[in-house]
Formats: C-alpha cells, sequence, structure tokens
C-alpha cells in the first residue's frame, strides 16, 4: 500500500521529471548501455503499448499507461547517479 501511495505523490511531482529526463539522457555520469536500455524501453511502450485495460475505457483506460511511465520514470531515477537526484530533488 505505501509503495502505491509513493507513486501517487510521484504523478503530482510529474513536472520535476521533465528536466530530469533532459540531464539523464545528456549526462556522462549515466552508462551509455543504461541510456540506451531506458530510451528502447520509452520507445517500445510508445510503439507496442500492452494494455491491461483498453484505452477506449474513459478514465480507467489510462490508467495503465500512467501506471507503466511512472513505473519506468522511477527506475531512471533510481538508476541516476546521486548528483542527479540531490539536482532534481528526488531523494
Amino acid at each position: 500500500m505505501h509503495k502505491l501511495f509513493k507513486r501517487i505523490r510521484f504523478l503530482f511531482t510529474f513536472h520535476k521529471s521533465i528536466p530530469f529526463l533532459k540531464d539523464f539522457f545528456l549526462s556522462g555520469e549515466v552508462k551509455v548501455r543504461t541510456k540506451i536500455i531506458y530510451l528502447l524501453l520509452i520507445i517500445g511502450y510508445g510503439i507496442f503499448p500492452f494494455d491491461l485495460i483498453p484505452d477506449f475505457i474513459l478514465v480507467f483506460g489510462i490508467f495503465d499507461d500512467i501506471t507503466v511511465a511512472v513505473f519506468l520514470l522511477q527506475r531512471m531515477i533510481h538508476a541516476a547517479p546521486d548528483s542527479l537526484k540531490e539536482k532534481h530533488g528526488f531523494e
């Protein structure tokens, strides 16, 4: 239950993620292999979205897409060096 609340709170701080994503992919501190893996995951999900709930079911349809996006961003933050986490306020 704690992880669910943590993900919901993260969703409301999504605006912090945009500059973080830029710095993550442009940083020399992040391994090229890590950048490629996350880039492929993001592009792959964009091309082949795996929907547990079809998107035509209004609000609930986008819930799984949001969940995957939040999960990927959390994993990227976890993989980022401490200097990037501190710079963007992710601790």
